[in-house]
């Protein structure tokens, strides 16, 4: 891909370039090497520390930005359903081990691993998403998202898109997360590994995080760490006109050993004597 990444690069800077054939290839082989897991936007870097430890391809994302401009809005039909956009919808779900239940919907160019369960949702151009992870209903994936293996997004969950600026992080979800119903996570926030997130519970990349759980607070922006048991919280911030209370996120502890990757986000929070 490297004749492939020089073409880009140099295309994302002089748009005229668009007109030649070349470029216009290069950008149908990087989406299709997207779609079929072969390329990423990010991926993890070995031996590196959290936060830390995930590697943006910018090149990739102009990639993505450029296909745009090179589709031609076209019609489709999928059963009943008709659509009417420029990125073409994904297709061979069967022979790549995914089932997905209408109206579900995953754009071409996103990756959906074997296992991956897809309930009435939304995965868009430039996501990873890994095997075993479900999609629940109403959730949506955005742009470039990087979510791990046996993930739970739970009924409502909006993972946010990023594509611009290129060199921004994509937001990233771990491996063996649960993500609560309802709960937004948005502007390149990075979810650790095998954390767990109550409903409503809201990530971007300026939101508070407090861990609670020790005998002085420690904060976090935009990261949550591994194992970490996270739930809505508010905190007192002055301001001209008075007091006020202001959104943040509570880390509340760390996933017990006992609780098992695959259980319920009800008995996670249990562990700590919190319902939400």
């Amino acid at each position: 891909m490297i004749k492939h990444r020089e073409l880009i690069e140099n295309a994302f800077e002089n748009r005229e370039m668009l007109s030649d054939a070349a470029v216009r290839n290069a950008i149908q082989e990087v989406i299709a090497a997207l779609d079929s897991g072969e390329l990423r936007v990010a991926q993890p870097v070995a031996g590196a520390e959290a936060p830390d430890n995930w590697q943006v391809n910018e090149w990739v994302k102009k990639a993505v930005l450029l296909y745009f401009p090179v589709c031609q809005m076209a019609t489709c039909e999928a059963g009943p359903f008709e659509y009417h956009d420029k990125l073409p919808l994904k297709h061979n779900y069967a022979a790549q081990g995914v089932r997905v239940v209408p109206p579900a919907v995953a754009r071409y160019g996103a990756f959906l691993a074997p296992g991956v369960v897809m309930m009435p949702s939304y995965v868009n151009i430039g996501a990873h998403v890994g095997s075993g992870t479900m999609v629940d209903t109403w959730a949506t994936v955005g742009s470039c998202a990087q979510i791990g293996e046996n993930v739970h997004l739970s009924g409502g969950v909006g993972i946010g898109g990023v594509l611009e600026p290129v060199q921004a992080a994509p937001v990233i979800v771990e491996d063996h997360c649960f993500i609560g119903s309802r709960c937004i996570v948005v502007e390149g926030a990075h979810i650790g590994a095998e954390a767990v997130l109550g409903a409503n519970t809201v990530i971007t990349g300026s939101t508070h995080i407090i861990d609670v759980s020790h005998s002085e607070p420690i904060s976090y922006k935009g990261y949550i760490p591994p194992r970490s048991v996270v739930i809505p919280g508010s905190y007192t911030k002055h301001f001209p006109a008075g007091d006020y209370n202001v959104s943040c996120a509570l880390i509340i502890g760390q996933r017990k050993p006992s609780t098992d990757k695959k259980t319920s986000l009800n008995a996670a929070l249990r562990d700590f004597n919190v319902s939400v």
